[in-house]
């Protein structure tokens, strides 16, 4: 079954606009981006056939776009949260504007954080009462599986966004909400050419679509979805022990909150 509405933060552009397109039309939109004209038309394009389209240009890094969003997907009923919005900016982290590192931390952790606290709850509350399971996807990255020199901050949010997904799909295992943690490699959006980095320094790339599809299509199997070809091969044995570590750590310590 379709989810009812999707909120998608990121959503005016690479892999935030192909969730967008990927979506069922059954499921409603609530897009959310820094790009008003945007944002306009993809409301314009995705209002058929009855289809409910919200928008909400806000600036994610800011505690009053925060609430804006909120806000909007409270009274939308989002029953399907996918946490992509991200920023990345290559260069020595002494070098780099405070400004700029100050907003990689809002956005990639804070915001994922505050949405997602806010919004859980009443996720929750419907998935139980509708009898259909709720989601959230983190759009991490493959960078958050290591330390990437120059990329500092931004790898370092990336494995905050992929700790985060994993720690809350184990206490939400009973649950009616499925959690994803999706982790691409280098994908063909116009996040290169934001972060600083060339496009033709990548070996090999995929389509923002197909990224998207195989999020949605890992939501409720798996709690970590790696596109990254490659990487898929060669890290399937440590993703295993990697859960197995997780569901140890999350026994241990749900009978140490019980026995308090």
């Amino acid at each position: 079954m379709a989810h009812h509405c999707a909120l998608i933060t990121g959503a005016t552009s690479g892999i935030g606009a192909s969730f967008a397109d990927v979506l069922p039309q059954a499921t409603g939109l609530l897009l959310t981006g820094r790009d008003e004209a945007r944002l306009a038309t993809m409301k314009e394009q995705f209002s058929v056939n009855g289809r409910k389209v919200v928008t909400v240009a806000a600036d994610l890094a800011t505690v009053e776009g925060r609430e804006c969003v909120i806000s909007a997907a409270e009274s939308a009923g989002v029953d399907l949260l996918i946490n992509n919005a991200g920023l990345g900016c290559y260069g020595a982290f002494a070098s780099n504007a405070p400004e700029t590192e100050r907003a990689m931390v809002e956005v990639n952790v804070v915001t994922l954080v505050v949405l997602t606290r806010a919004l859980l709850p009443g996720m929750i509350a419907r998935a139980k009462e509708t009898g259909q399971n709720a989601g959230v996807i983190v759009v991490s990255s493959i960078a958050g599986f290591q330390a990437l020199p120059y990329l500092g901050t931004y790898a370092a949010t990336k494995a905050f966004d992929l700790l985060f997904a994993e720690a809350l799909a184990s206490e939400l295992a009973d649950s009616p909400v499925d959690v994803l943690a999706l982790c691409p490699g280098a994908t063909r959006t116009n996040f290169f050419n934001r972060a600083g980095l060339a496009k033709s320094a990548m070996p090999y790339m995929i389509d923002s679509d197909t990224v998207a599809r195989r999020g949605l299509a890992a939501l409720g199997k798996r709690t970590i979805e790696v596109t990254d070809p490659i990487r898929r091969i060669i890290g399937a044995p440590a993703l295993v022990v990697r859960a197995l570590k997780r569901a140890v750590t999350a026994m241990v310590l749900r009978r140490m909150g019980r026995n308090r």
